[in-house]
């Protein structure tokens, strides 16, 4: 039998919970979790439950982000003086959306824009190679987007054309600070802005949002409204994995809201592709659904094809870009599937000898998967991991970690085993000599071993609330879903059914990867779905405890109850297995 989850069950008594849920008009069960995420008052419950934009704090005066003010001038003077701006952004989602925000912002505003993203094959971050086409494209401001914070060649490299840089970024701030004309970055010591956890979309924002003002105040005659942008700041800020508290909360909320009402035809173009007819309806489809396909292209080469689509300006171009989207991220599940499979054995070899963190490394790999591969093998083995792809005598991997262990923390360690590095806790890159990577994984296993003790964690699942089958209905689901958006800092909460009969199973999807199941229990039956987990499903019949989050799912027009599985598995087996499961080729 599969190792045994063992349930972290947080404190739950709903009678403390009865006077917030009748004041809110909302379940005790709901009250409760409000309770459990340090909400304990009415007013704290409506700020929460009801995210407004008046509620973020400003990014000037008092609590002024360091550099803002210089980076508004900056842009202020070059739309004044009709210069190009040249707009560079990352490879990734956040990268892509805060090149789309500043770029459509600017140009609404009537400026010159020459929008630019990385291209993999040159490697993350703003290069010299950038430096050198914005200066031929006749820019003499630039800002760069995800990225600049480390990047002192291709700083070095634009001060040799005189381009003014500014800097927007959410990346950690190295010892040695950037060459730029403005550095925007929550990060950085002298940056007095309360909240640190906004991604790189969530800074162009704002800096969107001051220059509008400034503008204002000036008469100029162009002035787009930001919060038409703000569907771009929820993508890029799901998909970054950033905490989504205090301002993230707002910022994606509304954002949200924006997307489901009048999505862009870029947006509205990847919701048809990723089959959802209805759109944008949770926080996981932007980071399960349109995510993937966005990051695709710059994932395999450039992800100029993913800001295309975000900019594009009817939804016949969005839909033929999108599909090209598609065609790239089915390339990408082909790659990273054979990638994955050579990493495998490495890593079981690692583990099996005791590895505290698991470095794997391949020669012909693709740069562009090794950080889904590393995140795949921390879902594996609950160690951190660090794969990476040699080419020549250069390797540049990606790394993902486990709690309790700070990556960037721990490369700031090796750096002088490093050529490049960057990143945050929970993940991060790197370039290095091929030379140098036994020593790595020597370091690196070494750092892992003093922080995280003698072995892997015990595979345990946070529960919430220990509930019956008979509470489970639309009414608490639509409570639940008042809770969102889920992600790091605000999890999805998770409820817990023990001693319930498997009464139902069938495989479905493609290649039969998912489980849609029944559970009964003295006469009550309710339904659910395990995305991939079809290859641990229990057999039928058995008596299991489950891990899910209620929702209500709507297919073609229909609402129901469903529960979404995060974990499943057997308290009893029965007696005899059934001879064969329902199957279909397809979800509903």
């Amino acid at each position: 039998m599969a190792e045994r989850t063992r349930w972290i069950v947080s404190p739950c008594d709903r009678g403390t919970a009865e006077p917030l849920a009748a004041a809110l008009g909302i379940s005790s069960l709901t009250a409760q979790l409000l309770l459990q995420r340090g909400i304990d008052t009415v007013a704290k419950a409506q700020a929460f439950l009801q995210p407004r934009l008046q509620h973020l704090r400003r990014p000037d005066g008092d609590d002024a982000m360091a550099g803002f003010a210089t980076a508004v001038d900056l842009l202020e003077q070059a739309l004044v003086n009709r210069q190009i701006i040249g707009i560079f952004g990352d490879y990734d989602v956040d990268g892509v959306t805060s090149c789309a925000l500043l770029t459509q912002f600017l140009r609404d505003a009537g400026g010159t824009v020459v929008p630019r993203v990385a291209q993999r094959d040159l490697g993350y971050g703003f290069g010299p190679e950038e430096a050198k086409a914005f200066a031929a494209a006749g820019c003499s401001l630039v800002v760069t987007c995800d990225c600049g914070t480390s990047d002192h060649v291709g700083l070095a490299e634009a001060a040799v054309h005189q381009l003014k840089i500014i800097i927007v970024d959410h990346h950690q701030v190295p010892d040695r600070r950037p060459d730029a004309a403005a550095l925007i970055n929550p990060h950085q010591a002298d940056c007095r802005f309360p909240y640190k956890g906004l991604a790189s979309v969530g800074v162009a924002f704002y800096l969107a949002a001051a220059l509008r003002t400034r503008l204002k105040a000036r008469g100029w005659p162009k002035l787009p409204d930001p919060r038409q942008l703000l569907d771009l700041v929820a993508l890029g800020t799901v998909c970054d994995m950033a905490p989504l508290t205090d301002e993230n909360r707002i910022l994606v909320s509304v954002g949200l809201v924006a997307m489901r009402e009048r999505p862009r035809p870029g947006v509205a173009a990847l919701c048809e592709i990723s089959r959802l007819p209805d759109g944008v309806r949770r926080t996981a489809d932007l980071g399960m659904r349109l995510g993937p396909r966005l990051n695709a292209p710059g994932r395999l080469g450039s992800a100029a094809l993913s800001l295309e689509l975000l900019l594009a300006p009817d939804l016949a171009t969005a839909t033929a870009l999108a599909n090209q989207c598609e065609d790239a991220n089915k390339k990408r599940r082909t790659v990273q599937d054979k990638v994955f499979a050579e990493a495998l054995p490495q890593a079981e070899a690692a583990a099996r000898a005791g590895a505290h963190m698991l470095v794997v490394w391949g020669v012909g790999w693709h740069p562009g998967v090794v950080g889904i591969v590393a995140a795949k093998l921390v879902d594996r083995f609950r160690r951190p991991a660090a794969v990476i792809a040699v080419d020549g005598d250069t390797g540049r991997g990606s790394l993902r970690s486990v709690r309790g262990f700070h990556l960037h923390r721990a490369l700031t360690q090796v750096e002088s085993l490093l050529v490049r590095y960057g990143g945050h806790a929970a993940a991060a890159g790197l370039t290095i000599d091929r030379q140098h990577l036994d020593l790595l994984k020597q370091k690196l296993d070494a750092i892992a071993k003093a922080e995280l003790g003698q072995g892997p964690p015990e595979r345990e699942v946070g529960v919430n609330a220990v509930v019956r089958l008979d509470e489970l209905d639309e009414r608490l689901a639509d409570e639940l879903a008042q809770l969102e958006p889920f992600g790091i800092g605000n999890p999805e909460p998770l409820l817990g059914l023990d001693g319930v009969v498997l009464s139902k199973r069938r495989l479905v999807g493609e290649g039969e990867q998912h489980v849609q199941v029944s559970f009964g229990y003295e006469g009550e039956t309710r339904h659910g779905i395990g995305f991939s987990m079809a290859e641990h499903a229990p057999p039928l019949g058995s008596v299991v405890r489950a891990t899910f989050l209620p929702e209500v799912d709507t297919w073609n027009g229909q609402r129901r109850l469903q529960l979404r599985l995060r974990d499943l598995e057997p308290q009893h087996l029965p007696a005899t297995a059934p001879a064969s499961d329902e199957r279909r080729p397809s979800a509903p």
